[in-house]
């Protein structure tokens, strides 16, 4: 019997040390997604100062997500819209 008294209470030790893991993971994301939202608020708060200043809030986005493309990506995604606009007769 004092094997299985060991078994279980190592296999409790090991459920503990589960549970702990889990609850530690969960309050991280947690945290982590409050910092998220905070930092979307103070995103959403910079572009409605460029919004007041008199800046198009649409462009400066597109900016935004250019700028994080690498140089070739930006250039192919250009070259696509500049044909597809030629196509629908939107450029000269």
């Amino acid at each position: 019997m004092p094997a299985t008294a060991a078994a279980e209470k190592e296999e409790q030790t090991a459920h503990r040390f589960a549970k702990d893991q889990l609850k530690a993971i969960i309050e991280r994301i947690e945290r982590l997604e409050e910092e998220k939202k905070a930092t979307s608020d103070d995103i959403r708060d910079v572009y409605a100062e460029a919004k007041g200043n008199g800046f198009d809030v649409k462009a400066l986005r597109t900016i935004v997500r250019m700028r994080k493309m690498d140089s070739d990506e930006r250039r192919e995604q250009e070259a696509v819209l500049e044909t597809y606009m030629h196509a629908l007769g939107m450029l000269q």
